[in-house]
């Protein structure tokens, strides 16, 4: 089996490292940047370290190996696709591994299949710097199956989600709502902290109350109490918001938990509840489902 990779960045040569380790050798790859002056440089190295063979055209890609990986930036997905179609046919596996929409994604596999090629929607859900090719990912889409089977020798971490484009990315996007969110609750926390001089008590504080349970109870508190909780709970992020602007900090985040707090206490799932937290976090979903 060959494989092959349009655009050759972190995730093409973290990916790359991994096969190597694995005794493939006939890898090939195409990347724009190949000549750039800034960044070729780098393309060229990792190429190298990777003993990837760099070519000149993704139809060359193409005709090369028997599955192509695109690993582009999101924005360019559905270009890169488009830009070897005349050189797909049914023996080809195409995995689009981008971070783009579910819609693009089904865009790639609606004009991907006059061609008879396999499309297999790719989301990577874990960092790529340790596990490289072992990373968890989820594939979708008409080539799911295939492409389990066919990298199977390559000791990949597959998981199947469907035989539909764009189901396995939306299971990444639904994640990155709270991972990516996480992180710039983080930052804006920090840049009250810090002006108030206050980072070790409150990052403490946060780190014993986030400790005590796994994230599965944690999430399920905090979501069941926010259910019989959120008018007074929206109250005090509006009293947040006025304190981040005194301190001539945008409370971006803060003023959007207030907004959700306030849709929660609209649905008005304290007297459903009759006051008291129900025991699932199900409960309080299925709740406001049925409003």
């Amino acid at each position: 089996m060959k494989l092959g990779f349009i655009g050759f960045g972190e995730v093409a040569y973290e990916l790359s490292m991994g096969f190597k380790s694995e005794g493939i050798k006939d890898i090939v790859a195409y990347d724009p940047m190949k000549e750039d002056p800034q960044f070729g440089p780098l393309v060229q190295e990792r190429s190298v370290g990777a003993s990837v063979n760099l070519l000149s055209t993704p139809g060359e890609v193409v005709c090369a190996a028997d599955v192509v990986i695109s690993a582009v930036p999101g924005s360019r997905a559905l270009q890169a696709a488009e830009s070897i179609l005349a050189n797909l046919n049914e023996h080809k596996i195409y995995a689009d591994v981008s971070t783009s929409s579910p819609t693009t994604k089904a865009k790639i596999a609606e004009i991907l299949a006059p061609t008879g090629a396999a499309f297999v929607d790719g989301a990577l859900m874990g960092g790529l710097t340790l596990q490289r090719h072992k990373v968890p990912t989820l594939v979708s889409g008409s080539g799911a199956s295939k492409f389990i089977e066919w990298m199977a020798p390559c000791h990949m971490n597959l998981e199947k989600v469907s035989d539909k484009a764009g189901d396995a990315i939306a299971v990444k996007l639904v994640r990155s709502i709270y991972m990516k969110g996480v992180a710039t609750l983080e930052v804006e926390m920090l840049e009250a902290a810090s002006k108030l001089k206050v980072e070790e008590l409150v990052v403490n504080s946060i780190s014993d109350t986030s400790d005590a349970k796994p994230f599965r109870d944690m999430m399920n508190f905090l979501v069941t109490a926010s259910a019989v909780h959120a008018e007074r709970q929206s109250h005090e992020m509006a009293d947040c918001m006025a304190m981040l602007r005194d301190l001539n900090i945008m409370p971006t985040m803060t003023e959007a938990t207030m907004k959700k707090m306030t849709w929660l206490a609209d649905k008005k799932l304290k007297e459903k509840f009759q006051g008291k937290a129900p025991a699932r976090w199900q409960d309080v979903v299925q709740a406001w489902e049925d409003e």
